[in-house]
Parts: structure tokens; C-alpha cells; sequence
């Protein structure tokens, strides 16, 4: 469309658009935020909005649709979490004195990981934007880096590693959007797949000294040995690039963002996504499913529960840090009444680090300073506390907290205690603040009081005992005079509207007054805003304080946490020590023992594993015994010791893990084109290429995606591996139902045989969800079948063949041979055991009944014949 045939304001329109071509633009027109062209058939589609078209110049019309700019909070959350990036426009000068057309800017770029607006943003997780670089290195393989940020806290994180270590990041902190090299999206998507929101950039984005020099000046540092990464290439691309990112999606002032932290897995235990995934530690596959992270969850602030979940995903390496969290655990339970104190200081804080990351963006609001004095005041109070805890961890975080009490006294000084949200209603600075806005002020207010004055004095000097003083919206304020006393009107009035039955005039006094009032409201609302942005600039000095505040409040949030699901849950501490053994008393599964129904118990285990005794425990029961739990109990137990909490058991000895792998369940990747199998055995070579001797390894069910021989061939392979690798003896839990297994003990000797318990009756059998040893070569699949509801045609079916395949393979010897000899289907008396008297007798019965010709009454009688029949013989 050439320019001769566009409004002004469509020329305005297009020239920020061909600036965001694949964004949203809402471009504010009045009260109004407009979208054109496809942004419009898009928008509408989403947001359940009206489309309508507008006229586009001489001979064109374009779609069109919007919305109130005071809905903005509403709709926008919708746009971005459909996936949409969007650009704010608006209007950047006072539409009253502008000449021409309103000048706008773009003044916020929101995607799925740039985003500010508390109804965008989750309170108890971050909103983290990641950008990754990766090239091949010397080996030929590609090294990758990543760097997380989340504009709304400050944190920025790095990591550098393989393709496994930095997937494992990611998969850990769920970034709600990736960014990474344009040239680069074929292997992008071959290494992450498409279940992230992703976003390409331009290659140049992603040159080292672009970074380099981004960082440098971010930091306003000389090099960024302090940071620890002065030699990691990758990752320093990957960070420089998503600063850049920021800055280009209109994201300048970013003095918040006072640090980086270098993430390594020499820090925390290795879990790689299938296992947090297999775990169930933050999500579940399952609709309604508990997560570890449900369960120990407990926090009071969105601060804490962030970093509980950062707790949990990074388990501690380090013995002593493990031991400062289990101390402090240990003294807020028996100190329970200072727990109890603190948890309610924490919770009036509410998001401290939030709220100074919209100081430092200057998008913070009047009643969120008000809350930001009150979590600074109650800093006092906590620090008090800790301090005085007399432990050692506590005490240290207590004596680095900062009440900033400048800050605090600032902001009570200047902020009312019922400050709004809303900047542009005014009415939020206090009074004996600013002495012209305490004069405008009284003007504003005493209006009333003033023009009644106004007119009692020229009532006096008149005579004119009916005189009014009115205001309209054409002249402002006006002496209305009945037409019986006009001869009266002093003659220093100026008249300015005749009516039918009265004069209307106005003095310089009104008009004078007039002009302070209409101009002190205006003048009001520009010195509290004067007022409050120099508030914000003073509390942009304490920024690092305060972050530094928030991370202190989340870990003792965190503790607490801890402290609470103990003694609600009846946990106990662990010992960590360096051994290479895990000794568990009357270990409970966590989540599972939450789900069960009042009154039911769960099934406490012992277990031993020790790398020179007892290194791999094979189990086998029945399908629904209860060894999948089992497996997983153990992983979440040592899960927890590591974190710092207790645990779910009557005591714990823990000889510290630096890796834990699971390969449990079945999935398949059918977008990928690996089946169940194909995903099964792409877990397992992961973890097989991945072990150290503090390795925990639960494997559940290898091999039953494939044939029976191949099946037991490759779990039979795997255990004899992992038995004599290279003297590196990972700890395994090896749950399985092919019996053969079994005969490892015998030949092995730190493979030994366990398996869960259960109790046959005659008609039924009872789980009892016991670990003892020794092998078994009952699984009960046909019992578990009837629990499921499967139909009783079936059922018997099954049983049938399961009495003639026992008896035919004890004869043969052989699987194959043995189901050769299974007596085929006899359709007729497939509902009926034909080995049965009774059954046979009742089924032949059935076959001589002509059905058409019995009255309901014989049928009736028929049918007691039959019962007696079944029951009694």
C-alpha cells in the first residue's frame, strides 16, 4: 500500500510494525488499544474479541479490533500465554498538547520469557528466558552453553557443558522461552526437540565479542574473572546473546541484574531429565498427580517457593552444607514457637525480590512501595530471632539481613498507608511532604467553603438575597441573577450569559479562584508523581541489599518448610556421611503415603545397599506388590537427606550420592519416532555411560518392550555390567519379572535376591508390601487383571491357559513348544470352566432352553432352577 492512500495514523501504525513484523503491536488510539490487519484476525481469535474493519485512506478498508487500555492487565496474559510476542505501543505525549498526530513509542516487548505483569507471571515459579550457543568442539561433538534469566528477580545463571549436563539444566529450571542462533534451528530442534517455546535470533547476536563486550558492560567491570567464567566461551556467548535479547525487545534499564552465578555439577547431585521426570519431582504425567515438590512444599513466601524448587532439582554434593540445613531443621522443630514467628514475618514480607526488580525497572506502583517498607520493617523483628537462635546457620543468615532502614523511614515519610496501585489517580504522598502540593491540596479541598464565602460577601454587598454561584463546563464558574434584581448588579460584573429568566456574571475574584482550582488538581497529580519517582530513584541505591535480603528470607523460608513437613509428616533426620552404603529403617514412599485413604497405613521397608556387600538388590513380586514404589521411595529418601530435609523413614544412614538415574515406567516418543522400546533403551545407555561409584541406579522392568529372549538377555547383561565395571560398583535397585534373573545371586556375589511379599487365600490375594530375601516366580498378572475390571469371559480364558502352559512346559520344557498344545477356544462354552461339573451342567441346561417360547413366569422359574443348580447341586 503506498503512502498517498494511508491515514497519518495508519503511517504511524505501520512504521512501528515493520519494526516488531512477528509481534503483536497493540497501538494505543485514545482509551483504546488497537490491533490492525492479521495482528487484528489473531488477536480476536484469541482473546474472544469483536473484528471489525475501519477505512485505510481513499480506497481501502483494514481489519481491525481492540480493546479498553484499562483491560491491558486482562488481555495481555492471554496474548503471551498463547504464545504470542507482543508490543506495547503508546501514546508518549499529552494528546491535549499535541500538534498533529499523538507521538508513540514501543515502551514493553512481553513474550513467554520476557514478561513483568504479575498476571503474566506464576508467583511460586520463575519465568526464566534461556539462550543457548553450541558448536562443535575439538572431538567433533557439539559443546553447548546456556545462560537462564528471569527479568523479573535478577537472577542470571550460567552453565557449559555436553549436550546431557545442559539439557539436564534446562529440563531442571523450565524456561518459559529459548532463544538460539538462526543458522542453527535443524540441530536445535534435533537436540531439544519442540516442547519449548523458541525463538531464533540473528547469527551476529551470537558472536564472543558482542558478548564479551555486552557483559563488561552490564557489570561495568574490566573482565569477568570475578564471575568464574573467564575461559568458558560458550556459555559467555549464550549470556551476552540473551542480554542483547532484552535489550532489543525494548528492555533497557536492567541495573537490577547485579550478578551472574556460574551453575557446575561439582555443586549438586546429578539428576538427569528422565529422572526428574520418572521421579515425579515438580511434575506429574498424571491429572491431579502429588509431586515430591506438593509434599514438601510448605513455604510462606513466592521467594521461598521458588527456591524450594531450585532445592530440589540441585541437591547438595557438599557434606557440610548439607549438615548446616539438617542443624537448622533440627532447631526450628524444637523450637517451635520461633518457627511459627518467623513464619508469619515471612509471610507479611510477601515478594520482596519481585518487588525491588520493579524498583530497579522503574514499573513499581505506589501500594507496592507501601508493602515494600512493611517486609523491610519486618526484617527487624527476624533478624532478632535468628540472631538470637544460637545455631550457627541461622545466626550467620540473621547477621547478614539488612533492614535498609533509610529506605523504610523514606518511604513512610513520603507514602500514605493506603497508597493505590494506580500512579495517575493520585492521592499517595503524604501530607508535610512537599509544601506547594499541601497549598494545592487546600485549595482542591477547601472549594466549597471559599466560593460560599464568595457569594455571603456579595449577597452583603448587593443585597441580593437570591444569588447563586454555579459552574459549567463552557465559562466555569458564574453569579446567576434573577431578572427582579438585575437593576442591582455591581457594574465591575462581567456579564456572559442571558436566560430567559436570568442574568449570569462572573468577577475577576471567581475567575481568579477559578483558575487555581481547575489548575490545582492537574498540578496535584504532577508533583505526586515528581514526588514518587524521586522515591524510587532513592530506593534504586539499595537494590543489591535488598536482593541480597530476599535470597536470605527464601533459604530460612525454605527451613522452615522443612521443619514443618517433618513434624507433620513424621520424618527423622539423616546422617550423611562418606561410606558407600544406604541403610534405611521403615523407609516410606513420601507422596504415596499423603494419597492414602484416612485410616490406611503405609508399608514401611527396610533396605541395604553397600557397594562391597550388597551392590545390586534384584526384586521380584507381582505386578501391584509395590516395588515401583519401592524403587522410588529410596531415590526420594536420598533426594531429601541431600536437599537437607528429614526424611520419610524411621532412620537413615546415607552414604553421599553424586548421581542418581532411573529408568522406570513406559513412554514412547512417536514425534520422534522412537517407540517405547526405543525410549527405554535410550534411558538406559544414558545411564550406563554416565556411572560413578556414589552412582544411584533403580532400573524398573528393563527389556519388557522387546521379545521374552531378547528381553532377559539384555537385563541379564546390563546387571552383569554394572557388577563388574571397572571397580566403580554403582548402588542398584534392579526391579524385574523375569524370574531367570534370579540366578545372578548364585553365580555373583553382590547381586542379591529380594522380593515383595503376598498372602494366597483361595479366591484372593493380599499384597503385603514387604521387602524380604530371596527370589519368587509368582506374578499374579491374571489377579491384577480382575482389580483392573478386566470382563470375567477373559479372565477365565487366561486362567485356562495358564493351568495348560504350566502343565505343557513342565512336559516340553520349552515356551514355544508348550503353547503349541493350548486346547483351542470352544466359543460356546468360553463363559463356562469346562473342567467344572457344575459349569458344564448349567451351560448344557442353557443350550436346551428355547427362549422365545417360555412366559415370563417359566422363565422366572427356569431361572430358580438354575441358581439352585450353581449353588446347591
Amino acid at each position: 500500500m503506498t503512502g498517498e492512500t494511508e491515514t497519518p495514523l495508519m503511517k504511524q501504525y505501520n512504521s512501528f510494525k515493520a519494526k516488531y513484523p512477528d509481534a503483536i503491536l497493540l497501538f494505543r488510539v485514545g482509551d483504546f488499544y488497537e490491533t490492525f490487519g492479521e495482528d487484528a484476525k489473531r488477536a480476536a481469535s484469541v482473546l474472544g474479541i469483536t473484528l471489525t474493519k475501519r477505512s485505510n485512506g481513499k480506497a481501502s478498508e483494514v481489519e481491525l479490533a481492540g480493546f479498553p487500555h484499562h483491560a491491558l492487565d486482562t488481555y495481555l496474559p492471554k496474548l503471551v500465554r498463547a504464545g504470542l510476542r507482543v508490543a506495547v505501543c503508546d501514546q508518549i505525549e499529552d494528546p491535549k498538547l499535541a500538534k498533529g498526530i499523538v507521538k508513540r513509542g514501543v515502551t514493553e516487548m512481553v513474550t513467554p520469557g520476557v514478561a513483568l505483569t504479575d498476571n503474566i507471571l506464576q508467583t511460586h515459579s520463575n519465568n526464566f528466558l534461556a539462550s543457548v550457543f553450541f558448536e562443535s568442539g575439538q572431538s567433533g561433538r557439539d559443546q553447548f552453553g546456556v545462560a537462564f534469566i528471569d527479568i523479573s528477580t535478577g537472577e542470571f545463571l550460567l552453565a557449559e557443558g555436553n549436550l546431557a549436563y545442559v539439557d539436564k539444566m534446562i529440563q531442571s529450571l523450565s524456561p518459559s522461552e529459548i532463544v538460539y542462533p538462526k543458522s542453527r534451528q535443524k540441530e536445535f530442534l534435533q537436540h531439544f526437540g519442540t516442547k519449548y517455546y523458541a525463538y531464533r535470533l540473528d547469527d551476529w547476536i551470537y558472536s564472543y565479542d558482542n558478548s564479551l563486550d555486552i557483559l563488561l558492560k552490564l557489570f561495568d567491570t574490566n573482565s569477568l574473572k570475578g564471575f568464574g567464567i573467564e575461559d568458558e566461551r560458550f556459555s559467555v556467548v549464550a549470556a551476552g546473546a540473551a542480554i542483547q535479547y532484552l535489550k532489543d525487545t525494548e528492555h533497557h534499564n536492567l541495573s537490577h541484574i547485579t550478578k551472574l552465578t556460574k551453575l557446575t555439577d561439582k555443586h549438586s547431585v546429578w539428576l538427569d531429565r528422565f529422572t526428574i521426570r520418572n521421579l515425579e519431582l515438580i511434575y506429574s504425567p498424571h491429572p491431579g498427580g502429588k509431586t515430591l515438590l506438593d509434599v514438601l512444599d510448605q513455604t510462606s513466601s513466592p521467594m521461598g517457593a521458588r527456591m524450594m524448587k531450585r532445592w530440589l532439582v540441585m541437591p547438595l554434593l557438599d557434606k557440610q552444607q548439607i549438615n548446616e540445613r539438617l542443624d537448622s531443621v533440627e532447631w526450628l522443630i524444637r523450637n517451635n514457637s520461633q518457627a511459627e514467628e518467623l513464619r508469619k514475618l515471612i509471610r507479611s514480607i510477601g515478594d520482596l525480590e519481585r518487588l525491588i526488580s520493579k524498583v530497579s525497572l522503574e514499573k513499581v506502583n505506589p501500594r507496592e512501595m507501601v508493602q515494600m517498607r512493611r517486609a523491610l520493617q519486618a526484617i527487624v523483628p527476624i533478624r532478632k530471632l535468628l540472631t538470637g537462635s544460637g545455631n550457627q546457620n541461622l545466626n550467620r543468615i540473621g547477621e547478614q539481613l539488612n533492614p535498609v532502614a533509610d529506605l523504610a523511614s523514606k518511604i513512610e515519610k513520603v507514602l500514605t498507608e493506603e497508597a493505590g496501585p494506580v500512579i495517575a489517580k493520585g492521592n499517595y504522598i503524604n501530607c508535610r511532604v512537599d509544601e506547594e502540593l499541601d497549598r494545592l491540596r487546600t485549595i482542591k479541598n477547601s472549594g466549597k467553603d471559599y466560593i460560599a464565602g464568595i457569594q455571603q460577601k456579595e449577597v452583603v454587598r448587593t443585597g441580593i438575597s437570591s444569588l447563586k454561584i454555579g459552574f459549567n463546563n463552557v465559562f466555569g464558574y458564574y453569579l446567576e441573577v434573577t431578572n427582579t434584581h438585575k437593576n442591582k448588579v455591581p457594574t465591575d460584573w462581567i456579564r456572559k450569559q442571558t436566560l430567559s429568566n436570568a442574568e449570569r456574571y462572573i468577577t475577576e475574584e471567581l475567575k481568579e479562584y477559578e483558575e487555581k482550582v481547575l489548575g490545582a488538581e492537574d498540578k496535584i497529580l504532577v508533583i505526586e508523581e515528581k514526588l514518587f519517582q524521586e522515591l524510587i530513584r532513592f530506593a534504586k541505591d539499595y537494590v543489591v541489599a535488598i536482593q541480597l535480603n530476599a535470597n536470605f528470607l527464601a533459604n530460612v523460608d525454605c527451613l522452615l518448610s522443612f521443619a514443618e513437613t517433618a513434624a507433620r509428616n513424621n520424618y527423622t533426620r539423616p546422617e550423611i556421611n562418606d561410606s558407600f552404603a544406604i541403610e534405611i529403617k521403615e523407609g516410606r514412599h513420601p507422596v504415596v503415603e499423603q494419597e492414602l485413604a484416612t485410616g490406611d497405613l503405609y508399608v514401611p521397608n527396610d533396605l541395604l545397599l553397600d557397594s562391597e556387600l550388597q551392590q545390586i538388590l534384584v526384586i521380584t513380586g507381582p505386578n501391584m506388590s509395590g516395588k515401583s514404589a519401592l524403587l522410588r521411595q529410596t531415590a526420594l529418601i536420598v533426594l531429601m537427606a541431600q536437599m537437607g530435609s528429614y526424611v520419610s523413614a524411621a532412620s537413615a544412614k546415607i552414604g553421599w550420592v553424586d548421581k542418581i538415574f532411573t529408568r522406570v515406567g513406559a513412554s514412547d516418543n512417536l514425534s520422534a519416532g522412537e517407540s517405547t522400546f526405543m525410549v527405554e533403551m535410550n534411558e538406559t545407555a544414558s545411564i550406563m555411560n554416565n556411572l560413578s561409584p556414589r552412582s544411584l541406579i533403580l532400573l524398573d522392568e528393563i527389556g519388557r518392550g522387546t521379545s521374552t529372549y531378547d528381553g532377559i538377555s539384555i537385563a541379564w547383561s546390563l546387571a552383569e555390567y554394572l557388577h563388574h565395571h571397572s571397580g566403580v560398583n554403582p548402588r542398584t535397585l534392579f526391579a524385574t519379572h523375569y524370574h531367570e534373573l534370579n540366578e545372578l545371586a548364585e553365580r555373583y556375589p553382590r547381586i542379591k535376591n529380594f522380593h515383595v511379599s503376598v498372602k494366597e487365600t483361595t479366591n484372593t490375594v493380599i499384597f503385603l508390601r514387604k521387602l524380604v530375601e530371596g527370589g519368587t516366580e509368582h506374578s499374579f498378572g491374571i489377579h491384577v487383571a480382575k482389580m483392573a475390571g478386566m470382563p470375567k469371559a477373559i479372565l477365565d480364558r487366561a486362567n485356562e491357559m495358564l493351568h495348560e502352559l504350566e502343565g505343557q512346559r513342565q512336559k516340553q520344557g520349552d515356551l514355544k513348544q508348550a503353547v503349541k498344545k493350548i486346547s483351542p477356544l470352544n466359543y460356546q462354552l468360553s463363559f463356562f470352566d469346562v473342567n467344572d461339573s457344575k459349569m458344564k451342567q448349567l451351560a448344557e441346561e442353557l443350550e436346551h432352553i428355547e427362549v422365545t417360547t417360555l412366559t415370563p413366569v417359566e422363565a422366572l422359574m427356569k431361572l430358580h432352577e438354575l441358581k439352585k443348580l450353581l449353588y446347591n447341586g
